[in-house]
């Protein structure tokens, strides 16, 4: 059994427990000693970030080769188009190459927390919400593909790692499990869950997942 925690990581915190600069770190909100983190999420996003005490189990969930899917919910600078949609899913060249395909279609995330502080935003500007789901994580990945095609990132939020989910975790909250190392390239199967922000219907159930 490895241990593993699940953290809904706030805007404007890093994936380090400490900063020599004094900016706020992981080391603010999890108190357990041991835990490293399982790839990375980016100072200014925010969302899912999985913390473990095993390297194998860290090495599953960062290693590309497990091609663990993740899924991101993204606020775009406009209303993005059907094209543009496309080009994301088919994949975007980039400075260091093409991006595979991905997953994308529009989404309207009603359950989601606000941002603190809330993005620079004029009363009427247009935006949009896509829900972006790739294999791979090159730096800044998910924001230089959606400038690509002319749509700027304004919000992102990670909201899934495989089969794990934030379900009702709020941002600085995390809940810690219990998994077996899964023999093959992927994570354990579990049961159902819901988007971020919803209650669980039953306390006792452990968190799973559901394709959106």
């Amino acid at each position: 059994m490895a241990k593993i925690v699940l953290f809904n990581k706030p805007f404007q915190v890093l994936c380090q427990f400490t900063d020599p600069e004094g900016r706020n770190t992981l080391a603010k909100f999890i108190r357990q000693p041991g835990l490293y983190a399982a790839g990375r999420l980016d100072y200014d996003s925010e969302g899912l970030l999985l913390l473990t005490d095993d390297g194998k189990l860290q090495q599953q969930v960062c290693d590309p080769k497990f091609k663990l899917e993740k899924t991101y919910w993204v606020q775009l600078e406009g209303a993005i188009t059907d094209a543009a949609i496309d080009r994301l899913a088919k994949g975007v060249v980039l400075k260091d190459g093409m991006t595979r395909p991905a997953k994308c279609r529009r989404i309207e995330p009603s359950a989601l927390w606000p941002r603190v502080p809330p993005i620079r935003q004029r009363q009427n500007d247009i935006t949009g919400w896509i829900e972006l789901k790739i294999r791979e994580g090159r730096n800044r990945q998910v924001r230089r593909m959606t400038a690509a095609v002319g749509f700027p990132t304004l919000r992102l939020v990670r909201v899934a790692i495989g089969s794990w989910t934030l379900e009702s975790l709020q941002p600085g909250q995390s809940r810690t499990e219990q998994v077996h190392l899964a023999a093959t390239t992927d994570t354990p199967q579990k049961p159902q869950s819901r988007h971020p922000g919803s209650r669980p219907q039953n306390k006792k159930q452990r968190p799973g997942s559901r394709r959106r």
